[in-house]
C-alpha cells in the first residue's frame, strides 16, 4: 500500500485494566519493501536528487541497517545508481550479511569505511573525497534523517491527528533512532502530545531532533519530548528482559517487534500504564516504522 498506513487497535489486557486505549500505526505495512516510515523519508529525497539532474543516491549505514536495504530498493524502484558507505572496513571481502547482500541485489554499491573515517563522513573533507571517489550524488544522512527527510514524516503526524476511529488521540509513541521521523511526525500532529523512546544511548537525540526541526521548519515545531529510561544498554543491545516482552508480545498479538525499535517503546509504553503519562482514560498510538 502507498496511502495512509492503517490504524489497528490493540486488545491487551493489561492496557485494559489500567484504563488505556493502545492503536498501532502501522506504518511498517505501507511500501513494502521499502518499508513504512523510511519510505516517507526516501521518497522526498529521491525526487529532490531528481530535480537537482543526480543519477546517483550516496548514503550511510552499519553493518545491519535497514536504511541501507531500503535506499537500495528505493533507488531501484526509482531508477537511481545507489551507493552505501558502511561503517566497519573490517567487513571488506567478508560474506555478506542477508541485510547487505539484499542491498547488493538492489543494486547498491558498498563502500566500507574505517571506523575512524566514520566519525568524520559528514564533514565537508569526508563528503568531498567520498564525492570524488564514487562521483556527484545527492548526499542523504544515515536513517535518511535531513530536512527532506522530516518533511516527508509531517504526513505521518497529520494522519494520526485526523485518525478519525470515534477519538482523540492524547499521546503519540514512537521509537528514535535519529530523530527524523520524531521531527516530522510532531510537526504534522502539533496538538497532539508526542513521546520518543531513544533506541540508543549514544548521542543527544534531543538537540539533534531539534536542529532537524530547525533545518527543515526554521524552529521547533510540536509538542515532543525525548525518553531515554528503556535504552536497554544501547544501541542493538537486547536483554532478557527485553526478550521476553518481545516473545511473550508476538504470542499476544502476532506481530513481531524489531528488537531495536519498537520493542523499546512498547516495553517503555506497557510500564509506565496506569502511571502519569499513560493513565486511566488516556488513548495512545504507537508508531510501528517498519
Amino acid at each position: 500500500m502507498t496511502g495512509a498506513s492503517p490504524l489497528w487497535p490493540l486488545r491487551d489486557e493489561r492496557a485494559e485494566r489500567a484504563g488505556v486505549r493502545i492503536l498501532l500505526k502501522r506504518d511498517d505495512l505501507l511500501h513494502p519493501p521499502v518499508s513504512g516510515t523510511k519510505w516517507r523519508k526516501l521518497r522526498p529525497n529521491l525526487e529532490r536528487a531528481r530535480a537537482l539532474g543526480h543519477d546517483t543516491l550516496l548514503t550511510f549505514g552499519g553493518a545491519y541497517s535497514n536504511h541501507l536495504r531500503a535506499a537500495a530498493a528505493a533507488g531501484r524502484e526509482a531508477g537511481l545508481r545507489t551507493v552505501g558507505v558502511v561503517r566497519g572496513d573490517e567487513l571488506r571481502g567478508r560474506e555478506l550479511n542477508p541485510v547487505l547482500r539484499q542491498a547488493v541485489a538492489d543494486g547498491m554499491e558498498l563502500d566500507f569505511v574505517s571506523r575512524a573515517a566514520w566519525r568524520t563522513r559528514m564533514e565537508p573533507a569526508s563528503l568531498d573525497a567520498l564525492l570524488e571517489r564514487h562521483g556527484p550524488a545527492w548526499v542523504v544522512p544515515e536513517g535518511g534523517s535531513n530536512a527532506e527527510g522530516v518533511r516527508g514524516c509531517v504526513g505521518l503526524g497529520e494522519e494520526l491527528a485526523g485518525s478519525g476511529m470515534d477519538v482523540d488521540l492524547d499521546v503519540v509513541c514512537c521509537s528514535v533512532g535519529t530523530g527524523g521521523m520524531l521531527a516530522g511526525l510532531a510537526a504534522g500532529a502539533p496538538d497532539t502530545r508526542v513521546i520518543g523512546f531513544a533506541a540508543l544511548d549514544h548521542a543527544d537525540l534531543e538537540a539533534e531532533t531539534l536542529a532537524l526541526q530547525r533545518q527543515a521548519f526554521g524552529g521547533r515545531r510540536g509538542d515532543w519530548r525525548i525518553d531515554v529510561s528503556h535504552v536497554f544498554g544501547g544501541y542493538g543491545r537486547r536483554t532478557p528482559e527485553l526478550d521476553a516482552f518481545r516473545a511473550d508480545f508476538e504470542a499476544r498479538h502476532g506481530l513481531a517487534l524489531d528488537p531495536s525499535y519498537e520493542a523499546k517503546a512498547l516495553f517503555a509504553l506497557f510500564a509506565g500504564l496506569g502511571g502519569p503519562e499513560f493513565g486511566p482514560g488516556t488513548t495512545v498510538a504507537v508508531v510501528v516504522a517498519g
